[in-house]
Formats: structure tokens, C-alpha cells, sequence
């Protein structure tokens, strides 16, 4: 767990602070808590397999990829308060959609601060869709970092079952056309954008760093606007640039290749980053080269493949070599949190590894998605004006905490 002094670090430019005094600020750092909310596999796999469709659907069909919201079993959030006085929400991270909004179950609430922009906003989703209206409001970011005028969309319908507020979108600002309902090629400027435009941090990046799945914890990350914690990494922060291959770049896409060993798993190609996702997804082709390396059976049970200790014991590294540099996952960082196998029907001693297949081939476009399996080794920085993605090294790369 990380001291409040970590969490809050500031360094220089300037904002009116809660008492309309300036502050000098560069770049902030939110807390993010993240607890496991689903009850079974079945939920966690309808999930993440949604989320694949939906990114597919950009790929097949051409139109805006809609990433599902409902049945969301992991998320890292955080808490924001907006109005004056603040109310508090707990918005989720997402780095595959754009738009934040609140009032998926705390209710709005207006104060002297709230401004109506009579914009109507859609945002459809897998099987259910985000609706309401663009204000103009006074977010409190953190105690002491108070801006105003933030675009913020309104529901106006609660979501049940939903155990969030809302979502907090830092994805690609391409991914927000088409949510205004009077001028659809207007995009509503993201978070990052909209502190970058008022100089309130000295560039249009994020930063984020996830703690490694543990049971029966509430796990923390942080989330940095406008730089990046150097606490946090070990390395240094390599940087790729963003895909030019539709629809990966349409998204946090870039280009990589993987090798198992020194086998190719998959050639290089494009792909997406996602935060949103649980597991690393790969080509069909690519899918079958892993499993016949790693000698993993599917389990009818959760759909996963499963090996055996000795195979295990036998593991190789898993390379993803991205730009000039190679990160690996060591055979720890391949497999799932045995303390979490109840939570994926599977016994307490079997081992189950975190490499799932997408429906199609290898030249969709869209061929891997690292998930949150492949995050929570690295710290990543999102780096919107130099259209790249950045990674590091953590404490957390070679742990063997699963």
C-alpha cells in the first residue's frame, strides 16, 4: 500500500486551487483501488469476450468500436468529486473508451457550480448504452487540486447491478465521435486533453501503474495526468509510436511480435493496449502455435488452458518485443493467481495460464490485446500529443506473486 505523500505528488505549473489561490502543479497523481466484483467465471470470460466483439465489430463493419460496460467484473477507479460542495464518485479507469460520465449509481448532483449544455450524449456499448446530457461542472481531482468547467456527461437513468459511479475514459479522443447527438463529428474533449488545454499539466500524457492480483485484498495502482511517477518504475520508459493499421489505431494500438522462447508465437503485427481487458488475447493462429509450445490443455470448465506442475517447472518467457525493446512475462507472470482458482472453478493447485484466443487470424487488423494481465508487470505511460505509448520495468515485472 502506497503513503498519501506517494499518491499526491505535484511538482510545477499553475491552477486555482479550492481556495482561489494559485497553486504551482505539473503533473497529479490519483489513488486507485481495484477489489474483484464477479462471482464466477462464466461472468469474468462473458466479459472480457464481449469486450473482444466489440473491438472486432470496428474491424468487420467499419464503425466505432463500443466497448460493454455491463457485467464488468474487474475495474480499477477512482474517486473524484464534483460539484460545490463535491459529491464523491468512484469512476472507473478505461483506456478503451473516451468519454467520462457519472451517475450510473450515485445520483448527479447539481450545485451552483453545474452548467446544463443542453448536448445530448450517446454512447453505445455492447448490449447497453450510456445516455444523458454534457454539463459543465467543478471537479476536485484531489484535496487541494480543485478545476473548473470540466465536460462531464450526466445519466439519466441509473445502472443496475453496477457497483461504480461511472467511468472516467482515457482513451484516443477519435473513440468520442459520433456521442454528440447534434454534431456527431464534434468530439467533447477527454480529461487529459482538457487539463492539457488549461495548462494544468504540462502535457497530454498519463501514467499508470497496477498492483498484481492478490485474493482477499483491495488491490492499488495510481494514475498519473501529465507525466509519470518515477517511483514506481525501474527501468527506463521506452517509447512506441501508435499503430498506423486500422483498427488498432483506432484505439491504444501498437506494433509488436511474440515469441515463446525462441519460438514465434506471433509475427509481428498490430494490436491494442487495453486496461479494460483481464486477459492477453492473441490470433487463432497464434493461440494454437502457444498452446502446443506450452503443451496446455483447454479446461472445459473455465475455457483456460491448463498445464501440469512439470509443465510448468518447463515454462519459457514469454517476449513481447515491442519498438527496440523486449518485455518478458516470466512462466509466473503466464499463469493465473492460483489463490484466485475458486474464483475460475478450477482447483486450489492447478494451474491455468492467461493467454486466451481472439475468433480470428492473424491480418485482422487487430491481433493481440494486452490486458491487465500484461499491465499489472509494467508501468505505462499514454502519451496523447506524440501519438505513443511508453513502457517500463516495475518492482511488480519479475515478482511471483501468482
Amino acid at each position: 500500500m502506497f503513503s498519501v505523500v506517494s499518491l499526491l505528488m505535484t511538482l510545477t505549473l499553475l491552477v486555482l486551487s479550492t481556495t482561489g489561490s494559485l497553486v504551482e502543479v505539473r503533473n497529479f497523481t490519483l489513488p486507485m483501488t481495484r477489489r474483484l466484483k464477479f462471482s464466477n467465471v462464466t461472468e469474468l470470460l462473458q466479459h472480457d469476450e464481449a469486450r473482444v466483439a466489440a473491438f472486432m465489430d470496428r474491424s468487420t463493419h467499419g464503425r466505432p468500436a463500443h466497448v460493454p460496460l455491463t457485467n464488468v467484473c474487474w475495474g480499477y477507479s477512482v474517486s473524484v468529486g464534483i460539484g460545490v460542495p463535491p459529491t464523491i464518485y468512484n469512476l472507473l479507469v478505461d483506456t478503451g473508451s473516451s468519454v467520462t460520465w457519472v451517475g450510473a449509481t450515485t445520483t448527479y448532483v447539481r450545485t451552483g457550480t453545474s452548467i446544463e449544455t443542453k448536448e445530448h450524449v450517446v454512447v453505445k456499448y455492447d448490449s447497453a448504452s450510456f445516455e444523458g446530457t454534457l454539463f459543465k461542472d467543478t471537479v476536485m481531482f484531489t484535496e487541494g487540486l480543485t478545476i473548473t468547467n470540466v465536460p462531464i456527461g450526466v445519466s439519466t437513468t441509473t445502472w443496475e447491478g453496477a457497483t461504480w459511479d461511472g467511468i472516467l475514459g482515457i482513451g484516443p479522443k477519435d473513440l468520442k465521435l459520433h456521442t454528440l447527438d447534434d454534431t456527431p463529428e464534434e468530439t467533447i474533449p477527454t480529461v487529459t486533453n482538457f487539463l492539457f488545454e488549461r495548462d494544468i499539466i504540462v502535457e497530454p500524457v498519463v501514467g499508470i501503474f497496477f498492483q498484481p492480483l492478490a485474493a482477499n485484498v483491495v488491490n492499488y495502482g495510481e494514475l498519473t495526468f501529465g507525466g509519470a511517477d518515477p517511483v514506481l518504475y525501474t527501468s527506463s520508459i521506452e517509447y512506441t509510436d501508435i499503430t498506423d493499421s486500422h483498427p488498432s489505431s483506432e484505439h491504444w494500438g501498437i506494433d509488436q511480435a511474440i515469441t515463446y522462447g525462441e519460438t514465434v508465437i506471433l509475427r509481428h503485427t498490430a494490436g491494442i493496449v487495453d486496461s479494460g481487458m483481464t486477459f492477453i488475447f492473441i490470433a487463432s493462429d497464434a493461440y494454437k502455435r502457444y498452446k502446443a509450445a506450452t503443451g496446455g490443455t483447454v479446461n472445459r470448465a473455465n475455457n483456460l488452458l491448463q498445464i501440469s506442475r512439470d509443465k510448468y517447472n518447463s515454462l519459457y518467457s514469454l517476449n513481447f518485443h515491442i519498438g527496440e525493446q523486449t518485455y518478458s512475462l516470466t512462466r509466473n507472470a503466464q499463469i493465473w493467481p492460483r489463490s484466485l482458482n475458486s474464483k475460475v472453478d478450477g482447483a486450489d493447485n492447478d494451474i491455468y495460464l492467461i493467454v486466451k484466443r481472439l475468433p480470428t487470424r492473424t491480418g485482422a487488423g487487430l491481433d493481440f490485446i494486452n490486458g491487465y494481465v500484461f499491465l499489472q508487470r509494467f508501468y505505462t505511460v499514454f502519451d496523447t500529443k506524440n501519438s505513443r505509448i511508453g513502457f517500463a520495468e516495475t518492482r511488480s515485472t519479475y515478482a511471483t506473486t501468482n
